[in-house]
């Protein structure tokens, strides 16, 4: 399969009367095709700018420090007291009344071990989560880039109605001056091109409003000014295959996120199986007197916690771990289910969009135009009526709308289908050989 996202135009279906370029404000800029490149660059902009990846970054950040700051050894506890007795005691003398000691917890049963692989899944997963973010972020970009580009060519095509209407208005007006037309078809006429101008109004402000979410998502200011943004060619078919399938499944970013809860849960669960066993502790104690200065004896000391006691509430927490794994589990299970139906659904109307942008293309507006050729001709020669015109002219109206519309729809769901598939970019649909 070969998709080509060279900076074509559809010729006389796809180009305005001015070309490609577009005036906002008091700024004229060259036009612009929808490429992946383009997308690409904007795309690397948003990861710059975009206050939502940032925040995602921060928590991916956070949690690769959470993973450094996970300890071996626990922090040592020092101990100091005293004895207090009635005129002192007999025997402190010989005992000492000074107590002080060091406590350190060992690091058995493989438990600093497992907290490191508990943090560090988590860390993966935010990774993952970034990613899906930033891909999920990319996607929409691309949709409201490919918005902003039919909003540009709707513009254009009533730009071009507005240009024909405004000839037409004139030449029914000197057909009633010559007494062949009639003053309702000027009448008629002026009102169609009334309603066309503030349709190209209504369709101008739909078109700075799409520029303006751009603005938004790449974090500039919401006025600066864009190029006028040309549809690419029409793409190659993308075929549905097992391929695909195996793609979308490997590599789809949510998928991966839950994939990497997946592994959270199932090294928590295997943490909070380990905590079932005891904390064992290493210490060493002193006793001084304090009337000499002089110590007295030492000891050294091992502690532990006895978990039998509450074997029940530990055996609660591990198959509340375990059940939390299954649930993840079984929700990638049931999400990649999803993504398989996804992948099939796409291409199908991928493939759809595509057949009705080639009949429309080669089919329905060519004749369309030979359509208000001939009514055209007729009406100026008093052998066809005013709605014969009208309804031509409609007709062609409608069928380069509904190209623009098709071929911005492919290239929409061809977006969705490289979120689905996981892929770097639109070119990578072609790099795979579907």
């Amino acid at each position: 399969m070969r998709i080509v996202f060279l900076g074509l135009c559809w010729g006389a279906y796809l180009a305005g009367p001015a070309g490609f370029g577009q005036t906002n404000g008091s700024v004229s800029l060259p036009a612009q095709t929808v490429t992946p490149a383009f997308i690409n660059r904007l795309a690397e902009e948003m990861r710059t700018n975009n206050a939502g990846l940032g925040a995602a970054q921060a928590r991916t950040n956070a949690a690769h420090w959470n993973v450094a700051a996970v300890r071996h050894w626990e922090d040592p506890m020092f101990s100091f007291g005293g004895v207090v007795a009635g005129n002192r005691g007999p025997m402190l003398d010989q005992e000492g009344d000074l107590i002080y000691g060091i406590d350190q917890k060992l690091p058995l049963f493989g438990k600093p071990e497992w907290s490191r692989r508990v943090a560090q899944a988590g860390s993966e997963k935010s990774r993952a989560d970034y990613e899906y973010q930033f891909q999920l972020m990319r996607r929409d970009l691309a949709l409201a880039l490919f918005r902003t580009a039919l909003a540009d060519r709707i513009v254009d095509i009533g730009q071009e109605d507005l240009a024909w209407l405004d000839t037409q208005t004139a030449a029914a007006e000197q057909r009633y001056r010559t007494s062949d037309g009639s003053l309702v078809d000027v009448l008629r006429m002026q009102t169609e091109k009334a309603k066309r101008a503030d349709q190209r109004r209504t369709d101008v402000a739909d078109r700075d409003r799409e520029q303006v979410n751009l603005n938004r998502r790449l974090n500039r200011q919401l006025n600066t000014p864009w190029p006028a943004l040309a549809l690419p060619a029409l793409a190659s078919p993308v075929v549905f295959s097992q391929r695909l399938v195996d793609l979308s499944v490997r590599y789809e970013p949510k998928l991966k996120v839950l994939q990497q809860e997946i592994r959270q849960a199932q090294a928590l669960a295997e943490l909070t199986r380990r905590h079932r066993r005891p904390d064992i502790s290493l210490g060493v104690e002193g006793r001084q007197y304090s009337g000499d200065g002089g110590l007295r004896e030492g000891m050294f000391t091992v502690r532990f916690n006895l978990p039998w006691f509450n074997a029940g509430k530990y055996r609660n927490d591990l198959k509340r771990d375990q059940a939390s794994a299954q649930a993840a589990e079984r929700e990638a299970a049931d999400y990649e289910l999803g993504v398989r139906e996804e992948a099939y659904g796409l291409t199908v109307r991928i493939d759809a969009a595509r057949r009705q942008a080639i009949l429309y293309r080669d089919d329905i507006i060519p004749k369309a135009q030979q359509a208000r050729a001939a009514a055209q001709s007729a009406w100026m020669s008093n052998k066809g009526s005013f709605n014969d015109l009208m309804e031509t002219r409609r007709l062609l109206l409608e069928g380069r709308l509904m190209l623009s519309r098709a071929i911005t729809e492919q290239y929409q769901m061809l977006a969705d289908l490289v979120l689905c598939c996981g892929l770097a970019d639109l070119e990578a649909l072609d790099m795979i050989k579907l």
